[in-house]
C-alpha cells in the first residue's frame, strides 16, 4: 500500500540519521542472504509505520524466523544500525527516489543505504541482496536508487544529518556540553551497545553497574529502589547483602523485576517487589538506610541501546521529565532515615535533568549534604558526576547523592 513520502531532510530534524563514521568492513557476498535482510525490512516497517519498539518487535520476528544465530546477529545489526542512521540514509535516498514510496520499499532502501554507506558493503552485494527483498514491481527503482547512492558524494547539509539525530538533540547537547563534547557523545552513541555480564550472570551496561555500586548498600541494610524496573540495579544492590524493596508504578514492569530476580537466583525476601507510585510511596518516613531514585528521563545518554528513542522524543521532553524528577526526589527524601543516603541517577546528558534538578533539590532541602560520587571516568558535574558515552564506551549517565540530616543538623 502506498504511503505518504517522508519529507526531504530539513532543519526540523524529523527525517533520517547517519553515524558520521567512515565505512568499515561489513557484510559482503559471503554473508547470510536474504532471509536475515527480509526480517530486517519487516522490523523496520513495523518500527516506522506501526510505532513498534525495536527491542520488542525484533526478538519476536527473529524467533518466528527460525534463523540461525549468525543470521540473527546480522539481522539485529541491520535493524539497529539502520534505525540509528535513518536520517542520513533518507538524505541519500530522497536525492534519487522521487514520488511516494511504499513502506517496504523505503525500509529496504534505507537498509541497503546503511549497508553501502556505513558498513561499507560492496555495491554489487548490497544492491542485489536489497533488490531481492522488494516486490518485483519495485526492483528497477531500488536497483537504480542504490546504484546512485553507492557513488554519491556525502557533502552533508548539516551536522545533525551527518550524525543522524533530530536537530534539537544536537542543538540542546551542544549548549549543555559544548559542541565538541556533544558531537563526540552523539558519534559514540551511533555505535553498537556493549553490555557486561555481572558475576551473577545478569547482563547490564557498565554505567548502570557503577551507579548501583555508588549507592553503597551494605549487608543488613534496608534499601528502596523507587523506580526499579526492569530490576538490574535492585538485584545488584541485593547481591551486596542488602534487602532491596523494588517498587514501580505498573504491574507489568514489576513483573520484569520478578523475572530478573529469579534469573539471578535471589529470593523474594531479598528483593520484595511491589506496585507503588513513586510520587506517593506507601512507606513510613525514615524507613530506609538508602533510597535510589533512578528516575525516568529523556534517555539521551542511552541512545546506543535504544536506537529508535531519538525519533520518539520531542524537544520539550527534558523539561517535562525534569519536573517529574523533582517530584520523585521530594517524595523520596522523607523515606530516608537520619544520616541515610539518597541517590539520584538518570541516563541522560541534559542540564535540565541533571544539575538543574540537583540544584533545585538542594535549594528545597538545605539540611542535606552532597556526598562524594565516583571519580574517573566520571567527571565532576555540579555537586555530582557525569559519565559521557565516549569516556568508557558505556551509556551516558549522571549521578548525585546526598546525606540526610541528623536531628542536630536540621535547619
Amino acid at each position: 500500500r502506498a504511503a505518504r513520502r517522508r519529507p526531504h531532510v530539513s532543519t526540523s530534524g524529523r527525517s533520517t540519521p547517519s553515524t558520521g563514521r567512515r565505512p568499515r568492513p561489513g557484510p559482503g557476498a559471503g554473508d547470510p542472504v536474504p532471509d536475515a535482510r527480509r526480517v530486517a525490512v519487516e522490523a523496520l516497517v513495523r518500527i516506522e509505520r506501526d510505532g513498534a519498539y525495536a527491542n520488542l518487535v525484533l526478538p519476536k520476528l527473529l524467533e518466528r524466523s527460525k534463523l540461525a544465530e549468525r543470521d540473527r546477529a546480522f539481522a539485529t545489526q541491520l535493524v539497529y544500525g539502520t534505525v540509528r542512521a535513518r536520517r542520513s540514509c533518507d538524505w541519500f535516498v530522497d536525492r534519487f527516489a522521487l514520488g511516494e514510496l511504499d513502506p517496504h520499499v523505503r525500509a529496504a532502501l534505507r537498509r541497503g543505504t546503511f549497508q553501502l554507506r556505513v558498513l561499507g558493503t560492496p555495491a554489487h552485494a548490497a544492491v542485489s541482496a536489497t533488490v531481492d527483498t522488494v516486490p518485483r514491481r519495485a526492483r528497477g527503482l531500488v536497483n537504480a536508487v542504490l546504484r546512485k547512492v553507492a557513488t554519491a558524494d556525502d557533502a552533508w547539509p548539516s551536522e545533525a544529518v551527518r550524525l543522524s539525530y533530530p536537530d534539537w538533540v544536537l542543538d540542546r547537547l551542544s549548549i549543555d556540553l559544548g559542541a565538541d563534547r556533544a558531537v563526540a557523545a552523539l558519534e559514540a552513541m551511533n555505535g553498537a551497545a556493549a553490555a557486561v555480564e555481572r558475576p551473577d550472570g545478569y547482563t547490564q551496561d557498565q554505567a548502570s553497574q557503577w551507579v548501583a555500586h555508588a549507592v553503597g548498600a551494605q549487608p543488613g541494610e534496608l534499601v528502596l529502589d523507587l523506580c526499579a524496573a526492569p530490576g538490574g540495579k535492585a538485584t545488584a544492590l541485593a547481591q551486596a547483602g542488602a534487602t532491596v524493596v523494588a517498587a514501580d508504578r505498573r504491574a507489568s514492569r514489576v513483573g520484569l523485576v520478578v523475572g530478573n530476580r529469579a534469573r539471578v537466583h535471589l529470593e523474594p525476601a531479598q528483593v520484595p517487589a511491589l506496585v507503588a507510585d513513586g510520587l506517593h510511596p506507601p512507606f513510613a518516613d525514615g524507613s530506609f538506610h538508602r533510597v535510589l531514585v533512578d528516575a525516568p528521563c529523556s534517555g539521551l545518554g542511552s541512545l546506543r541501546r535504544r536506537p529508535d528513542a531519538r525519533w520518539r522524543l520531542d524537544a520539550d521532553a527534558p523539561e517535562r521529565l525534569a519536573d517529574l524528577q523533582r517530584q520523585l526526589l521530594d517524595a523520596a527524601a522523607p523515606l530516608v532515615r537520619p544520616g541515610g543516603t539518597l541517590v539520584y541517577s538518570v541516563c541522560t546528558l541534559t542540564e535540565a535533568e541533571t544539575t538543574a534538578v540537583a540544584a533545585s533539590f538542594a535549594a528545597r532541602h538545605p539540611g542535606w549534604a552532597a556526598v562524594p560520587v565516583p571519580g574517573s571516568p566520571w567527571e565532576p558535574w555540579g555537586t555530582g558526576a557525569l559519565l559521557l558515552p565516549q569516556a568508557a564506551g558505556t551509556d551516558g549517565m549522571a549521578l548525585f547523592a546526598w546525606r540526610a540530616p541528623t536531628g542536630a543538623e536540621q535547619p
